[in-house]
């Protein structure tokens, strides 16, 4: 179709054709499609996912292909990115690539296959001649963790203002770029994402810049003793010698060296300790380290040493040694949950640890601990220990009202029904168990706005959009589409723009890619979880492979949401593969059990690994008595690691089984699937409460 043709038969778009690349003019068309059929016909909006039913479907969606793409010297995209990989100079594609969409792309690798030697001119020239866009973004980002790296924190500073959108170990590089050239005040702001974070979690940059902030003019003693006491139990000894110097207590590297080696070298010797500060100090880093080769010996030799203290004239506790010991037991106990199962003598020791401050790990592992073996009481105080921004989060918004409903008062109650009412507005995880606690029925997801032509039009011309379905179209590296897409939904959602997020997401679902019509729902703060974001392809396989094993096909479908956002091609860095992410050794596993032979190709085609995937859902199910749950965890962990976190007596509902989960990955995960299948079940019918889907939860034996 020419651009003469489109202009004589949709004459409203002659404007966008005289300066749109072709990409473009595909969603204009849609536009004036849209338009053109909405004048004719009032048949309403589908939230299926698919786009509108009834009337002349044919020219009320979108087009389903990118006609066309590649224009302006985007189709090398793929030969100039393969040798961008290559190590090969790419500078002849950015004559090649010029005027297209994506002409930014070869100076981006030329300038980033050697970036720790750019100079901040050149990459500030890319950020202002690409300005607003994902890739100038990412150069300068880099650039500045690069440079921070090497110590250039001149550099560091010098782009440091062309950054809009840093993650961790951006805002770290930043900050140590201020931190080093004089602007101790700015470097400061950072303190509350880095200061009493664990080490182990954190990038090396950040873990650099809360080494650095103990010197920092800004920082008051207390603020380095609450970050020392975090360093004395990991046994982190750079932190701890330097901390405690700056507080004038003498620790050396040999001292703490000695204690590594021995403990009991201090442990069990409180008689004979003098009360200083510096055995005070070496008493918790002989307790951690004793912690970390067996928690309950670290627990006998502090009531021991405790019993023994309070016989002694001559007290080597004080209050804030002793809560830091028992805190140091709570965080030691619920890191072997998986090797040795859950302990209630977790939130017997960090209740005996309130008085100091917790930082965001210690509450929430307080909070879990006391989740776990329904302390109610103690679940109100462990996250009356966070921080008030970090309290407000759907997931300690619910456990407050569950623990005000089982153990508070009059008022606590009636509060606790409020935090349910305003939780169920949602539909996610805590949202659809909100409703179950207040009675409130979910029979459907709601309708998402109808995106109109002005929507379309702006997504037409809305640049990183443009990109990212120009990148998909070419069958580029997913990593490139999906960066321009993601950075376009958050530019979209700053700007309050979810009309034209709607209508993206849609026009991702028309072709197919649905993971990236997920992340736009999902991804726009204003806007609720409409069916859009819940798209149901191959159907008919589902629902019959599901029904063949005896298995709801609204978990089905909320297990492959997960796995793979529905992308056939979808690759784990494990191995795991296809809809269903299926391993190769599960995959054998199956083919054995089905009694056919295997192939890893035949498993990477979208119909067979539907089959196998039910098919072991199924199996995990049966092995886990029935429990959707378990198997849930089963089918991401393993299904002996979900038999492990089961209760060794007893049952527990299964909200508090899935809180406790010690693996954040799979925790997240049996969430996500848990929602995924109750709003599944809505789409296909079949509503009922997440509470009742979930059930309980007996004991492993």
């Amino acid at each position: 179709m020419t651009n003469s043709f489109l202009g004589q038969k949709y004459p409203m778009l002659t404007p966008i054709i005289r300066r749109a690349t072709p990409t473009v003019l595909v969603i204009s068309l849609a536009s004036a499609l849209l338009s053109s059929a909405c004048a004719d016909n009032h048949s309403g909006w589908s939230d299926d996912g698919f786009g509108y039913t009834g009337g002349d479907t044919a020219t009320q969606t979108a087009p389903t292909s990118w006609t066309g793409a590649g224009a302006g010297g985007d189709s090398y995209f793929n030969d100039a990115e393969r040798a961008s990989r290559s190590g090969t100079d790419v500078s002849r594609y950015q004559g090649l690539m010029a005027g297209g969409s994506l002409a930014m792309y070869p100076e981006y690798w030329q300038l980033n296959q050697y970036l720790a030697s750019q100079s901040p001119s050149t990459i500030i020239s890319f950020v202002q001649r690409y300005q607003g866009s994902v890739m100038a973004e990412k150069l300068v980002a880099d650039y500045a963790e690069t440079k921070a790296a090497q110590g250039d924190y001149g550099a560091v500073r010098a782009v440091a203002g062309y950054i809009t959108n840093p993650d961790a170990s951006e805002a770290c590089a930043i900050a140590l770029g201020y931190n080093n050239t004089g602007d101790p005040m700015r470097a400061y702001i950072e303190k509350a994402n880095v200061w009493l974070e664990t080490p182990r979690k954190q990038a090396d940059l950040c873990r650099q810049l809360a080494s650095e902030l103990a010197a920092n003019p800004m920082m008051s003693n207390t603020d380095r003793e609450r970050r020392l006491y975090r360093m004395l139990r990991l046994n982190n000894n750079g932190d701890i010698v330097n901390l405690a110097n700056r507080l004038g207590v003498a620790i050396s590297f040999n001292q703490l060296m000695a204690v590594s080696n021995n403990p009991n070298s201090v442990l069990g010797q409180v008689g004979s300790l003098a009360p200083t500060a510096a055995n005070r100090y070496l008493y918790l880093y002989a307790l951690g380290a004793q912690a970390k080769k067996s928690v309950n010996d670290a627990a006998w030799q502090l009531k021991a040493d405790l019993g023994k203290d309070i016989a002694s004239p001559n007290r080597f506790f004080d209050d804030k040694t002793r809560r830091y010991a028992y805190r140091t037991l709570g965080v030691a106990r619920m890191g072997v949950n998986t090797d040795i199962g859950f302990s209630a003598d977790a939130v017997e020791w960090f209740a005996q640890s309130v008085g100091e401050p917790f930082n965001a790990d210690e509450a929430q592992a307080y909070a879990q601990a006391a989740i776990r073996f329904s302390r109610w009481q103690d679940v109100a105080a462990a996250i009356g220990e966070m921080d008030f921004k970090v309290q407000q989060e759907p997931i300690w918004q619910y456990w407050l009202a569950r623990a005000y409903r089982m153990a508070g008062n009059a008022a606590q109650k009636q509060q606790a029904q409020q935090l349910f009412a305003k939780l169920a507005q949602n539909n996610d995880y805590y949202g659809l168990l909100a409703k179950d606690q207040i009675g409130a029925r979910f029979t459907r997801l709601p309708d998402l706005p109808r995106p109109t032509q002005a929507d379309y039009t702006r997504l037409a011309q809305d640049a990183s959009f443009n990109r990212a379905f120009t990148l998909y179209d070419l069958g580029a590296s997913p990593s490139y589409a999906n960066r321009e897409w993601n950075w376009a939904v958050r530019q979209a959602n700053n700007r309050g723009d979810t009309g034209m997020i709607i209508a993206a997401a849609q026009r991702a679902n028309d072709i197919g890619w649905y993971d990236r019509a997920i992340f736009a729902i999902d991804n726009a703060s204003s806007l609720p979880d409409g069916a859009l974001a819940y798209p149901m392809p191959r159907q008919d396989s589902v629902v019959r492979y599901s029904r063949q094993v005896g298995i709801d096909p609204a978990w089905a479908y909320g297990i492959m949401r997960q796995e793979s956002r529905f992308n056939v091609g979808a690759k784990s860095n494990v191995g795991a593969g296809g809809l269903m992410q299926i391993m190769p050794d599960t995959a054998k596993y199956i083919a054995r059990k089905l009694g056919e032979p295997y192939s890893a190709a035949q498993v990477a085609t979208g119909e067979t690994n539907i089959r196998y995937g039910t098919f072991y859902m199924a199996d995990i199910l049966n092995r886990l008595g029935g429990q959707p749950v378990l198997a849930t965890a089963g089918y991401n962990a393993g299904p002996n690691k979900a038999r492990t976190w089961q209760p060794d007596s007893g049952s527990i509902a299964a909200d508090q089984y899935v809180e406790t989960i010690p693996y954040y990955e799979t925790r997240g995960y049996v969430k996500a699937v848990m929602a995924n299948t109750a709003n599944y079940a809505a789409l296909l019918g079949n509503p009922s409460p997440l509470s009742q889907r979930m059930g309980i939860i007996g004991a492993k034996y």
